[in-house]
């Protein structure tokens, strides 16, 4: 190997215990068509939901066990950062046949 390359990876891996951990993740959930898509997610505790109404009119995600409730006026969005974990079945509250689950990992 040569000396100056040597060099730069040594110079590199000095850096290494700077580099700054990974960020939470930014996570987008559509609904469109009276459909909520993808209908399974899975995230972690301290990613963010976007939540985007592509519809002409108003949906919500609405969590069966009262962790979350968003109201999405029409072509709108809106973020929650997910704060514990577990499984969530959410639904719109009107239009209940819109279901989905969202997993969250600590």
């Amino acid at each position: 190997m040569k000396p100056g390359r040597l060099a730069s990876i040594a110079l590199a891996a000095a850096f290494l215990p700077t580099v700054v951990p990974a960020h939470a993740a930014t996570i987008e959930i559509t609904m469109e068509n009276l459909v909520i898509s993808p209908a399974e997610v899975s995230a972690k505790v301290g990613d963010t939901i976007v939540w985007i109404n592509k519809d002409v009119f108003a949906h919500t995600a609405t969590a069966k066990n009262g962790d979350f409730d968003v109201t999405l006026p029409p072509k709108k969005s809106a973020t929650s950062v997910l704060k514990k974990a577990g499984t969530v079945d959410y639904y719109c509250r009107y239009h209940p046949n819109m279901k989905a689950t969202l997993k969250v990992e600590p």
